[in-house]
């Protein structure tokens, strides 16, 4: 037990009120969260002899070294603390969302004098209208293009009407596809009718697009103007093509999520259907770990907590092959994200159950086709990971953080540090550094100053199970003598790269482990190895860049961020620049008699 926390005691504190527990194993590991609406009751009975509890959860009780717990004022509060820290921590003994997607929405910034419509990835609360979510990112993107042709939206950033007549208007203005509200060509109350026709358009009432647009192909034909007759045919197919994918189902009008799952083994493939304003806009399958013993109900369950933990567009109704047991409370917490009522409805007859035997058989199809998939994903990742801690003869090598140098002779020096969790890449976490205590090409200096900023930013709340320096002995000894400093005790590993610049082996305790290059630790070394040099140079680059154009521009009185902007937008090259007459400097926004003078002295003086 961890010392001095006695089980038996700590269950007599606990009290009797709603929150969340969370099990911690020897290594202080999260092994577990979970809610209840009286915690003495629920954390007790862990400790009680059950019958048919599972041998994963028998499993898991003998790992508990010690647990903790929060306090709420209510179990749907404990409900959204627990799915915020399972999706923080990843308890191994949790059934877990494999999937970490997000889909695409339309949106159309009401909010604006002029507004846009745009990609967008999230939907958030800033006044502007969202459709979807939609499965395909292609399709958005087409219907963008679609009403730019229909309605000639504008797509840019621009703040208008405040930049009205700034510039000049863009190619999509020359290609038909905006109105240029920035040159002031069309008034905010004509261009605000298309804004209503376009969203008409995505409510689905295409039947009055096509055939206004028949109306105009016959008309322009006509006139034999077969040229543009053939544009507006080809609209029409467009707007066929976007529209004819959304195959309409019965109980119009309603948004619902169908849910179903199929199962073999260790395997879980939960597939939903998405069904917008009573047509279906496609469909998206998820797998589930940790699936074990647990019922299909208890999977439903922990499916919707963490789906719709994660999606920003909750529908009025789900249905699910499964009854949920706490469908009262998922029902409110649903429905105060939705901002309205929720329905979870399990239906047993008739079309809703027709709708989930379509989405089991979808999902036992799809998992009946990446069985394999998985299991070599799987070999590749997690089993790459555990291979490389018993090569090392540790417990777990989950997390591993790579680090690297890159400068042109010491010359902006900067480092990358990358993780990979699991055997998979882990971009959100990655960091870069551009040092600032070492000038000149000290890689044994860098790195130390790059580790013991990264040890001592009270930003990183996790350490890895290894660091991975990019080299052997000498950078393996800068990263233990600061873990030294620090009194910390964590593995290093030193990547080894043969005469070739191709992995070779690991420098582990003074000596070199080697590895098949057929195997999948082999492969995941390589990654992480050529990973953590790819982040480190691009950082590199990017900010030699930045300095080459700042040394050219910024040093001429009166350029500055803004002007050394425009100067690029207008003449693409420094080479243009370096040769323009002070007339053509004075064409550029923002550049006056004065400014122009002081750029042609500056590149034209003896």
């Amino acid at each position: 037990m961890k010392d001095g926390f006695d089980i038996k005691e700590e269950l007599k504190k606990l009290p009797e009120q709603p929150g969340v527990y969370l099990m911690h194993a020897e290594n202080d590991e999260i092994i577990y969260v979970g809610k209840a609406i009286n915690l003495k009751r629920r954390v007790s009975s862990y400790f009680r002899k059950v019958n048919n509890r599972g041998p994963k959860i028998e499993k898991m009780i003998t790992l508990i070294h010690y647990f903790e717990y929060i306090v709420t004022d209510s179990e749907l509060e404990a409900l959204v603390l627990e799915n915020n820290l399972i999706k923080e921590h990843h308890p191994k003994y949790n059934t877990m969302l494999k999937d970490d997607k997000s889909y695409p929405f339309m949106k159309v910034t009401v909010q604006e004098d002029f507004p846009r419509v745009l990609f967008a990835r999230q939907m958030k609360r800033d006044g502007a209208k969202y459709f979807g979510p939609y499965t395909s990112a292609t399709a958005v993107k087409d219907t963008i293009e679609l009403v730019k042709k229909l309605y000639g939206i504008r797509t840019c950033n621009k703040s208008l009407p405040k930049e009205i007549g700034v510039g000049r208007p863009c190619l999509y203005y020359q290609m038909k596809q905006c109105a240029a509200p920035c040159q002031g060509y069309i008034s905010k109350e004509e261009y605000g009718e298309r804004i209503q026709n376009l969203l008409a358009f995505l409510n689905g009432d295409y039947k009055k697009v096509i055939k206004d647009l028949e109306s105009k192909m016959k008309e322009k034909a006509a006139e034999y103007e077969f040229e543009e007759a053939a544009e507006y045919r080809d609209l029409i197919e467009s707007v066929k093509h976007v529209t004819g994918s959304q195959r309409v189902v019965k109980n119009g009008g309603i948004d619902r999520d169908v849910i179903a799952m199929a199962r073999k083994d260790e395997e879980t493939v939960v597939s939903v259907f998405f069904v917008r304003d009573g047509k279906l806009l496609g469909r998206e399958h998820f797998h589930m770990e940790q699936t074990g013993k647990e019922t299909g109900s208890q999977i439903m369950e922990a499916f919707i907590k963490q789906y719709y933990a994660g999606t920003p567009f909750i529908p009025n109704e789900l249905l699910t092959e499964f009854e949920v047991e706490d469908f009262v409370l998922l029902e409110q917490w649903l429905g105060e994200r939705r901002g309205g009522r929720v329905h979870i409805i399990t239906p047993q007859k008739g079309e809703k159950s027709k709708m989930i035997d379509l989405a089991r058989e979808n999902a036992a199809v799809v998992l009946s086709r990446d069985l394999e998939k998985i299991k070599r994903e799987d070999a590749r990742t997690v089993g790459a990971a555990n291979e490389l801690a018993q090569m090392l003869g540790l417990p777990k090598a989950d997390r591993l953080e790579a680090f690297d140098i890159s400068n042109t002779s010491g010359y902006q020096s900067v480092a990358s540090m990358v993780v990979f969790e699991k055997g998979r890449a882990r971009k959100n976490a990655y960091r870069k550094f551009k040092l600032r205590t070492v000038s000149g090409p000290d890689d044994y200096k860098s790195m130390e100053e790059v580790l013991t900023r990264r040890f001592t930013d009270e930003r990183f709340d996790v350490h890895p199970d290894v660091i991975m320096m990019d080299g052997g002995k000498g950078q393996v000894n800068v990263a233990l003598r600061v873990l030294e400093d620090l009194n910390l005790n964590i593995p290093v590993c030193g990547m080894v790269k043969d005469d070739n610049h191709r992995t070779r082996g690991l420098y582990y305790n003074n000596e070199e482990i080697s590895f098949p290059k057929n195997s999948e630790v082999f492969g995941m070394i390589t990654r992480l190895q050529d990973e953590a040099h790819r982040f480190a140079i691009t950082y590199h680059k990017l900010l030699r860049g930045k300095e080459q154009v700042r040394s050219i521009l910024d040093d001429i009185p009166g350029v500055g961020p803004a002007r050394r902007k425009a100067l690029m937008q207008h003449f693409k090259e420094i080479d243009k620049i370096k040769n323009a007459t002070v007339e053509e400097l004075q064409q550029v926004n923002g550049i006056t008699l004065k400014v122009a003078e002081e750029i042609y002295l500056f590149f034209h003086r003896e």
